[in-house]
């Protein structure tokens, strides 16, 4: 549970709501960015797209094992920052931004392919896009939930009531961290191993759409 600091189970659910929601906030915005872009930039986007693909479709990029380090290393400082945000206690709404702006990306990246590939950049985002997100997100927002938990905690306990100790829930926040850690490193693994993968069978087919 995401009440590992003594606090209500409904306090839990309520936080992890929260940012999923605001995490889906910052999808829709993205969406909306990417087919708000001023035509030249969708042009240079199309470019930059129609290059990525023909890479995928000869088959050059990354090594799987230096695509995974990569993607670990930018999990991990991203998982750094929300943990130790979440115990500065005023990095609170920094937590909730970094929340959006991950939605913001997420939203963007889907929205770019649909906007260039029309149903085909969206077939396309599904074999891309969500496959990492779909392990990574939630381990974003299960660490961002406990890290909003933590700062509550320390608010309530140590800045009003003035009682009881900051260790067991400081421990349980940084056991949930590594936990999620863990669970990142599996979206790193995806993205290095499985996604490159799939995206190359879908490369030829969804680029297709480009020369129309």
């Amino acid at each position: 549970m995401l009440g590992i600091f003594k606090a209500p189970d409904r306090e839990s659910r309520m936080l992890l709501l929260f940012v999923a929601v605001l995490f889906a906030v910052g999808v829709l915005f993205g969406t909306v960015l990417a087919s708000s872009l001023p035509v030249g930039q969708q042009e240079s986007l199309g470019e930059e797209l129609s290059a990525f693909m023909g890479s995928l479709s000869s088959g050059s990029g990354p090594e799987p094992a230096a695509a995974f380090w990569s993607a670990l290393w930018l999990h991990g400082r991203w998982l750094l920052a929300i943990w130790l945000l979440g115990l500065t206690v005023v990095g609170m709404p920094f937590i909730l931004a970094l929340d959006f702006f991950k939605g913001v990306l997420v939203g963007f990246a889907i929205g770019t392919l649909v906007s260039q590939l029309s149903w085909r950049g969206f077939a396309f985002s599904l074999l891309s896009v969500v496959p990492p997100n779909l392990i990574g997100v939630p381990a974003y927002l299960a660490v961002s939930s406990a890290s909003l938990a933590f700062s509550l905690y320390v608010i309530r306990n140590r800045f009003i009531r003035r009682k009881g100790s900051l260790l067991p829930p400081a421990a349980a926040l940084a056991g949930t961290a590594a936990a999620m850690f863990l669970v990142l490193a599996a979206a790193s693994a995806v993205d290095a191993w499985l996604s490159p993968s799939l995206m190359r069978w879908a490369a030829d087919w969804a680029a297709a759409s480009l020369n129309h």
